[in-house]
């Protein structure tokens, strides 16, 4: 599959294993730098020609994380999902280094509850959400994906800031993009479906339809 060069930034993937390794190899396709940890040399070797940087580091021990200078990093998702042990140690060690956004993989509610506790912004269950679906997500613009097996996708969004202030039919998204915004929703207000006229806000959250491809151009406009 074709790589785009939509998201310009660095991004830290602590944990290769099926999930992990699916959102970095997601990101990696949709134009993120993607810098890898991974405790199993082995595993490391597999990615290391297919990602921006691939490491060998116990994250748990906090020397040898700071060794990937997580604090060059806005984003980071945690894999780990074997050890709940070492999922904890790990976001413990990216809250003190303060990263602003940190995902991580929960393999029970109890762990998803002490991930919380931490200090985690995001807590993923595996079984609801794939590694390649939290690829689409950790941009902040998408708050929901489902794609289907064509291409076609439909998103939970954040208006672009071209679209403020704007109707739709002033913005000609659907001309520009080739995507279809299906509705919005400010908060406190009922889903409206979206009408030439409908002017979109700020705080608005729209529903957007369309290949994937296209959608990821929108939401990588600032």
């Amino acid at each position: 599959m074709a790589k785009h060069q939509l998201f310009d930034e660095d991004v830290l993937v602590i944990g290769l294993g099926r999930f992990g390794a699916a959102a970095a190899m997601e990101m990696d396709r949709l134009g993120y730098r993607v810098h890898a940890v991974e405790l199993n040399s082995n595993v490391a070797e597999r990615y290391a020609r297919k990602l921006m940087r691939v490491q060998t580091i116990d994250a748990t021990n906090p020397e040898e994380l700071r060794s990937a200078k997580p604090r060059d990093f806005r984003i980071a998702v945690v894999g780990i999902g074997t050890s709940i042990e070492g999922s904890l140690l790990t976001v413990g060690n990216l809250v003190d280094l303060g990263i602003p956004s940190i995902w991580a993989k929960a393999i029970s509610a109890e762990h998803a509850r002490l991930l919380e506790r931490i200090g985690v912004h995001h807590v993923i269950f595996p079984e609801a959400e794939s590694g390649g679906r939290v690829a689409h997500l950790v941009n902040g613009k998408m708050e929901g994906y489902i794609e289907f097996e064509d291409g076609y996708a439909i998103v939970k969004m954040r208006p672009a800031q071209e679209m403020i202030g704007f109707t739709l039919g002033e913005t000609d998204i659907r001309k520009r993009y080739g995507v279809t915004v299906v509705g919005v929703k400010a908060p406190g207000e009922d889903f409206m479906h979206a009408l030439p006229e409908t002017k979109v806000g700020q705080h608005h959250m729209m529903i957007v339809s369309g290949l994937s491809k296209y959608i990821e151009q929108l939401a990588a406009r600032p």
